[in-house]
């Protein structure tokens, strides 16, 4: 396994470089939320990630991203207090619906935390159990993926799951739903 030193020691052959820009000063990473408006400045996609064949359940997620073309290969992090957490992890499988520019009431479901769970929490939206997986698979939106659990890893207060995609597809329609900055974004033009 290889070592890394410690996140507060200078790299070994760190170079002497002139302060950051006035613009962009560095950001006291104690702060949670001055971290999190750093980290609200990359542009993300907006998916749904579900799991569950019994008992289904969803969570508004962006932090999501493709691994590998072979194997196909995405991940998604999630909070460990989350509700799909735990039902990832019992299933060993999940999916991932990326919402459309039109579906930001979706991702403003699955993001409420006061939303009724089970079976009701897919009352009056659109899906599909999915043929791999059995999770939810949304309507109407850009892409989805069913992924059997590939990997658990460690992440601070999140965990970064791995899956290996058994089925996916894509719309041929509109844009997708963005988030930046901590709001809801669509594409110019």
């Amino acid at each position: 396994m290889t070592s890394f030193p410690s996140a507060s020691a200078p790299l070994p052959g760190a170079l002497a470089l002139p302060p950051l820009p006035a613009e962009a000063p560095e950001a006291d990473l104690g702060d949670h939320r001055a971290l999190r408006g750093v980290l609200g400045r990359f542009a993300t996609g907006v998916t749904v990630l579900t799991a569950g064949r019994d008992t289904p359940c969803g969570m508004t997620a962006n932090s999501f991203t493709s691994v590998s073309l072979d194997p196909a290969q995405v991940l998604v992090c999630v909070v460990k207090s989350a509700a799909i957490h735990a039902a990832v992890l019992a299933e060993g499988a999940f999916a991932v619906s990326v919402l459309a520019r039109d579906q930001e009431w979706v991702a403003r479901h699955f993001a409420d935390r006061d939303r009724p769970r089970g079976a009701k929490e897919f009352a009056g939206i659109g899906h599909t159990r999915g043929r791999h997986t059995g999770a939810p698979v949304l309507d109407h939106v850009q892409a989805w993926l069913e992924c059997r659990l590939g990997a658990v890893h460690e992440g601070g207060d999140h965990t970064i799951f791995v899956g290996t995609v058994l089925g996916a597809g894509r719309s041929a329609g509109t844009d997708p739903l963005l988030y930046h900055g901590g709001a809801f974004a669509r594409l110019a033009g």
